[in-house]
């Protein structure tokens, strides 16, 4: 049984994400007061905070095993590096299938500087916005094994 802290902790951030959702709903579709209190409602007592993720790809092996893993993922309420950190799991679209999605280990946030092994690469600075995502498999030649992207293609942790 959860402490009555976990579950205020958990209706919490539940809240926060509800209220995000429907303030980004409002803007888009300027709501009404009313409507707007419906969709916190919607949101806040039959929105999903967590789901299963089920991941065939072998690119986050050993960590996440070799054949079917299944991970239980947080969505965020905000896409934002006040709620990921470098090592985080993340969730992200795959970039050459959209219609897919793929496990990458969060490598370096904007502000970081890339230096390659390879010397005829220049070293840059990640912009505002950007991330630099590892499959952790070495074994395997990844089609996207690093990948420079963009905060807001994460979906959740």
């Amino acid at each position: 049984m959860a402490s009555i802290t976990n579950y205020v902790r958990y209706m919490a951030h539940k809240l926060e994400y509800s209220l995000t959702l429907s303030l980004k709903k409002h803007t888009r579709e300027k709501l009404s007061d009313r409507e707007l209190f419906g969709v916190v409602m919607k949101n806040l007592f039959y929105g999903r905070i967590s789901y299963l993720h089920s991941d065939k790809g072998k690119e986050m092996a050993p960590t996440m095993g070799t054949n079917e893993s299944t991970l239980l993922v947080r969505k965020l309420p905000v896409v934002d590096t006040r709620y990921i950190f470098v090592g985080d799991a993340v969730v992200l679209k795959d970039p050459n299938e959209t219609n897919k999605y793929i496990v990458r280990r969060l490598a370096a946030l904007e502000g970081s500087e890339m230096v390659s092994s390879d010397e005829k690469d220049e070293p840059f600075v990640l912009e505002k916005d950007q991330c630099w995502v590892v499959a952790e498999n070495q074994e395997m030649k990844s089609k996207v094994h690093h990948l420079l992207s963009p905060l807001h293609n994460y979906l959740s942790m």
